[in-house]
């Protein structure tokens, strides 16, 4: 089964590779999708593949390797959309 879901995070999360972290953990689990700083300082992730493999990446995301100092990840589901590749911006 395929999922697609959009990660809202916040807290210390931009300017200490936070994206690159979470790039790292999508393409080893061939994941499609992005991470994108946001103005208000929070990081959005957007995961689309496999439900096991989204909800590893999910769970990494503010587990204790990842970078900076997270407060609070909230997701949402959304319809499959068929990306391919991972980006950063």
């Amino acid at each position: 089964m395929t999922r697609r879901v959009v990660a809202l995070v916040s807290g210390a999360v931009q300017g200490v590779g936070y994206r690159w972290f979470v790039r790292g953990r999508a393409e080893a689990a061939r994941l499609a999708g992005s991470a994108t700083n946001l103005p208000d300082g929070r990081v959005e992730v957007v995961l689309e593949g496999p439900d096991d493999a989204v909800a590893g990446v999910l769970a990494d995301l503010d587990g204790p390797a990842a970078p900076g100092a997270v407060q609070r990840v909230d997701v949402r589901d959304e319809p499959e959309r068929g990306g391919r590749g991972f980006t950063t911006a």
